[in-house]
């Protein structure tokens, strides 16, 4: 890779997150939910039986990684295809890859500001203590696992319309994440829930973070890897079909 493409991915980037600083509809939400929700369920609110800081932590860092990967690129493809602004991109002697690795460094950097709030919250209120070796590993493992929710947000981005894409995002992201056991512990659900989990990718991420804290139900490592990688693959599938169907 030149120096020069690297440039122009740099430059689109920085372009691209100061964007979206300025749209207050996408950067507060995705940045002060998760820790609104963590603060009040996680510290405020304890659930018998339960380290909830501890838990909590694992499931809203769960939560909060996916918001900035549906929202940056299901909103925010779906809005820019339907004001045009997409097509003006394509025909730009620009890289269309740059578009893509723009948006997905967005997505990272603000997943780790969320990740980097909670961790903080977490150890300087709720009195979480980990080694720095589980530290580093929950961040990575909850940093990694936001790329198969981008090929997921851009393949909702390419296929819905400017005008349902905000609704229908959220209609998906917070069904999701509540019955994939992010907000209520997974155990605290009936039998036919908790198997209906297992169909859910927030559910195989936020075990994989339980893994980190030793909060999971004990499922296989591979398991849950392989569904994540499985699901990355069928929504990059469809997400290069739409995308080649919106270049003819």
């Amino acid at each position: 890779m030149n120096a020069q493409l690297l440039n122009i991915y740099r430059m689109e980037t920085q372009m691209e997150t100061t964007r979206l600083l300025r749209s207050p509809g996408f950067a507060i939400p995705s940045l002060l939910f998760p820790l609104m929700f963590y603060i009040f369920f996680g510290i405020m609110f304890h659930v018998g039986g339960v380290n909830a800081p501890t838990y909590m932590l694992a499931s809203y860092g769960t939560f909060g990684v996916i918001g900035p990967a549906l929202f940056s690129f299901g909103v925010g493809i779906a809005v820019e295809r339907g004001q045009g602004w997409f097509d003006v991109k394509e025909a730009s002697p620009m890289p269309a890859s740059a578009y893509l690795v723009a948006r997905m460094g967005v997505s990272l950097a603000f997943s780790l500001v969320v990740i980097a709030s909670l961790f903080l919250i977490a150890a300087v209120f709720a009195g979480v203590r980990f080694e720095l070796s589980q530290w580093l590993l929950l961040a990575a493992v909850l940093f990694a696992g936001s790329l198969p929710f981008c090929a997921f947000g851009m393949t909702l981005g390419l296929y819905l319309k400017s005008s349902s894409a905000p609704a229908v995002v959220n209609l998906i992201y917070l069904p999701m994440s509540f019955l994939s056991g992010l907000w209520v512990p997974i155990n605290f659900f009936g039998p036919n829930m908790q198997l209906a989990a297992n169909f859910l990718p927030p559910y195989h991420l936020s075990q994989l973070a339980h893994k980190v804290v030793g909060g999971d139900l004990g499922g296989s490592l591979w398991y849950h890897l392989g569904f994540l990688l499985a699901f990355t693959l069928v929504f990059l599938f469809l997400a290069l079909k739409a995308y080649n169907k919106e270049d003819k």
